[in-house]
């Protein structure tokens, strides 16, 4: 195994990325996004909930 210095290993991975595109961070956002939703839905209408002691 040969040893590969940073930039050689930074550039490596950075077009790597290119041909990849860009499906895995949209995923990701898409992801964030729908968590968060849910979470923002469930903290507005927590409140609304009727206690009837």
């Amino acid at each position: 195994m040969e040893h590969n210095p940073a930039a050689a290993w930074f550039t490596e991975a950075a077009s790597a990325a290119e041909r990849q595109g860009s499906g895995d961070l949209l995923r990701v956002v898409l992801i964030v996004m729908v968590l968060g939703c849910v979470l923002t839905a469930w903290f507005l209408l927590r409140g609304y909930r009727r206690k009837d002691d």
